[in-house]
């Protein structure tokens, strides 16, 4: 394929939800084929790093899940700091509709998902899982149908996907925090001062920061507080204003790090984390508790959570529908919001322990079923909607 056609693809908005979805169907090929064995081994592959007494060793699965994850984080901590300081999040118009959806599309899936695991406290910690949506699949299903999409409408996902992911930050940090270590801690309060040191001197090479986020990496792991929230907060002190006659050093990692992040890590992650094993797999399995909560959480608890919350709010007239978005659009949003994928595969690597007697399998099974049919769903209704406008 020449480099110029390669260039073009990569520039397409649709291109990392395409890869996405590329390497998740790779997964599941694999993992129902003979080579299934040599993918679980890959996954297994203990790694070691290792320095005098100290030693981090992980499976080759948590390292991508702790330590590439990270790295999502910190760019999704640079887009929510650059969207609040001057992006269309810092314009309170255009703030109060998705937030109040993204608010709906957390808590009616959540309801929805224990309504049919509260009897079980293992199963119940899954409750968060069908709470997300993964933001490059969604735009990637709106960019297939084209330019015929209003760009209100990308806007409106793309802002409610960001509170979104505040809000699984917010729920990771609370409710998926295991027992904390207090040493693990005052090394990451050392971190954060030398962080607010930095940015309070007007510090805008970026190398000493991620330094210091590379050490405060290492003491949130070790601290039982999830490894990937300190690339958030790493994120949060990076400048967003140069030097007279300097880029913005925010601006230029966000900028960098997207490539990486929309083309290697969510990919790598997608591939370690969707690799079901259907052999077996009958409606029996489909409608036990777990991964029916999920695909419910994510197909109706979705559209209910984000439309119900948005039509509520614009009828008491809190906010308003936004221009060229109609009622089917809106909906039809609320429905793509129910593609959970990468977000709720991760989500789920924290609610569940990854043994064969956990219901982790079970997660990945809702997760995948639930987000194909909000995907597809979405795609039918807006492209159909479109059309009308069209014409």
């Amino acid at each position: 394929m020449p480099i110029k056609t390669i260039q073009e693809f990569l520039k397409l908005e649709a291109a990392s939800g395409i890869i996405l979805m590329f390497t998740a169907v790779l997964a599941m090929i694999i993992a129902n084929s003979p080579w299934s064995v040599y993918y679980d081994l890959l996954l297994n592959i203990p790694v070691v790093i290792s320095v005098g007494t100290f030693e981090i060793a992980k499976p080759l699965l948590l390292w991508i899940n702790d330590g590439l994850m990270a790295l999502f984080f910190f760019l999704v901590g640079l887009e929510l700091k650059r969207e609040f300081i001057e992006g269309d999040l810092s314009k309170p118009g255009q703030v109060t509709l998705p937030a109040i959806g993204a608010v709906g599309g957390m808590l009616v899936p959540a309801l929805c998902y224990a309504a049919f695991n509260y009897q079980d406290p293992v199963a119940l910690n899954g409750w968060a899982i069908p709470t997300a949506t993964d933001i490059a699949f969604a735009l990637g299903i709106l960019a297939i149908i084209g330019s015929k999409v209003p760009l209100q409408l990308k806007v409106f996902l793309t802002s409610l996907a960001i509170f979104d992911d505040l809000g699984a930050i917010i729920v990771i940090a609370f409710f998926y925090t295991e027992q904390l270590s207090l040493l693990s801690l005052i090394i990451s309060a050392v971190m954060l001062a030398v962080l607010f040191i930095f940015n309070r001197r007007g510090i805008t090479d970026t190398a000493p920061y991620i330094f210091i986020g590379i050490i405060l990496w290492i003491a949130v792991l070790k601290s039982g507080v999830h490894a990937t929230l300190a690339g958030v907060v790493l994120a949060l002190f990076i400048p967003i204003k140069g030097k007279p006659g300097e880029p913005s050093p925010l601006k230029s990692l966000e900028h960098n790090l997207h490539t990486l992040v929309a083309f290697i890590v969510l990919p790598i992650f997608a591939f370690a984390n969707a690799g079901i094993n259907f052999s077996g797999v009958g409606f029996e399995q489909v409608m036990s508790p777990v991964p029916l909560g999920i695909i419910l959480g994510l197909i109706i608890g979705k559209q209910i959570g984000v439309f119900g919350f948005c039509f509520i709010a614009i009828k008491l007239g809190i906010t308003k529908l936004p221009e060229n978005i109609n009622w089917t659009l809106l909906y039809g949003v609320s429905m793509l919001c129910g593609v959970g994928f990468t977000m709720s595969l991760f989500v789920g690597s924290l609610a569940f322990e990854q043994d064969a007697a956990s219901p982790l399998f079970q997660d990945r099974l809702g997760v995948v079923l639930g987000s194909l049919i909000s995907g597809i769903s979405g795609y039918l209704l807006i492209n159909s909607a479109v059309k009308r406008l069209k014409n």
